[in-house]
């Protein structure tokens, strides 16, 4: 609003232009100079020609007309100067007052001039965490969820993760047994240079809105149209030795997210994140040589040598993720999380809004694999290892306290 006098951005041009003229027609004196300098200007050209030499225009009566003709000139030009900075400064003043007013209305109630007032729709609110109707890290939703989400949390290993937290590394250690904590940055360190640091950003941005949908294994997918519900979704978490072919129409065919560790390894398409769960040391030299040499072939069974997989789209779970997880939300029950439990807390992480399906039994109550037949359902329910009844419970409190979207049938 605030442009310079002569730019014809602002306010003032035409007032200028019309002081200007009013100056000129209210001022013989200047009026008449002005005439008398065209008049000069005239004669000196005319001066220069061969035929009007020496016909006095350098006379002492001539040279004080010039003179009188540039002083009034000045004077002119200064009092435009002078009166266009007492405009510009008026008028800044009356802006400066009409925004002030215009603020003061709102904040007594009264109507504001839609001049001032952003448009809602382009202007998110400062007090908005993301571009969701509801962002999962709001922590005001709901009490129970804020002692259990933490989120400072990493959720996966960097380049730079070289200062762990030493009782979330022993605790890890110990679960397949392992000891040696002075090698695993070297481990890390010898990933890192197959795999390429991942490049995902977990912070909420307002602009956004991240939409992910977990799908789980269970049978009670089959059945469920649930396809392209599923694929509409920014991002498609799937796990272990999930499959598409052939159930489309009940479990989508987007995959942006792949779960899996050593034994439920399986190849993966261009451009899908390869998300590893070490469950021990030995996965993460896994994964290296899985990317790499294949040399790697066991754990504490055969595994795949080499996997199919995107080297700059692999994303490592970080080992203090798991005892966060063991903690906070599984509350130690059993030995350590589910990859299905992983999963889930993993996307309360990367995104904004959580839709899980085909997670716990079917309609008849059998636990099993929506792509087999499995003749031991149930076995896996409550183990020395996982506790699924709990994990259920968990999951479920995060749908009524309406953290996740939970598709049952």
């Amino acid at each position: 609003m605030r442009g310079h006098l002569w730019s014809g951005q602002g306010v003032w041009k035409p007032k200028a232009l019309f002081l200007t003229f009013l100056f000129l027609i209210s001022s013989p004196i200047s009026l008449s100079r002005a005439r008398q300098c065209l008049f000069l200007s005239g004669r000196q050209k005319l001066s220069r020609l061969p035929f009007t030499q020496g016909t006095g225009s350098n006379s002492p009566v001539m040279l004080s007309k010039r003179k009188l003709c540039l002083f009034a000139l000045f004077g002119g030009i200064l009092f435009v100067m002078i009166a266009t900075h007492t405009i510009q400064k008026n008028n800044i003043l009356s802006l400066t007052l009409m925004e002030t007013h215009a603020t003061s209305r709102t904040v007594h109630g009264h109507a504001v001039n839609r001049t001032w007032a952003p448009p809602s729709a382009t202007v998110p609110s400062p007090d908005r965490i993301c571009g969701c109707p509801s962002c999962i890290a709001d922590m005001e939703v709901s009490e129970w969820f804020a002692q259990h989400y933490d989120p400072q949390q990493q959720p996966f290993l960097t380049d730079r993760d070289n200062n762990m937290d030493p009782l979330a590394l022993k605790w890890w250690l110990a679960l397949q047994r392992s000891t040696d904590e002075r090698t695993i940055y070297d481990v890390i360190q010898k990933m890192f240079q197959v795999i390429a640091p991942p490049a995902v950003d977990v912070q909420p941005k307002q602009a956004l809105c991240r939409k992910c949908a977990v799908v789980g294994n269970s049978g009670n997918l089959l059945g469920s149209q649930y396809g392209s519900l599923i694929d509409s979704h920014n991002r498609v978490i799937r796990m272990n030795k999930a499959t598409t072919a052939g159930f489309e129409a009940d479990v989508g065919n987007r995959t942006t997210h792949h779960f899996m560790y050593p034994e439920s390894a399986v190849d993966i398409a261009p451009g899908v994140h390869l998300v590893l769960l070490p469950f021990k040391l030995r996965d993460l030299q896994w994964v290296a040589s899985a990317l790499s040499t294949g040399e790697i072939k066991t754990t504490y069974m055969r595994v795949k040598g080499r996997v199919q997989a995107d080297k700059d789209r692999v994303i490592v779970v970080n080992p203090a993720f798991f005892k966060y997880t063991h903690d906070r939300w599984t509350e130690r029950h059993g030995r350590y999380p589910s990859t299905g439990m992983l999963a889930v807390i993993f996307a309360l992480h990367i995104c904004d809004e959580v839709s899980v399906f085909g997670y716990g039994a079917d309609q008849q109550g059998n636990w099993h694999h929506y792509w087999e037949d499995n003749q031991y359902a149930g076995a896996f329910r409550k183990t020395g290892v996982h506790n699924a009844d709990f994990e259920t419970e968990v999951i479920q409190k995060l749908d009524t306290e309406g953290k996740i979207k939970l598709h049952k049938r």
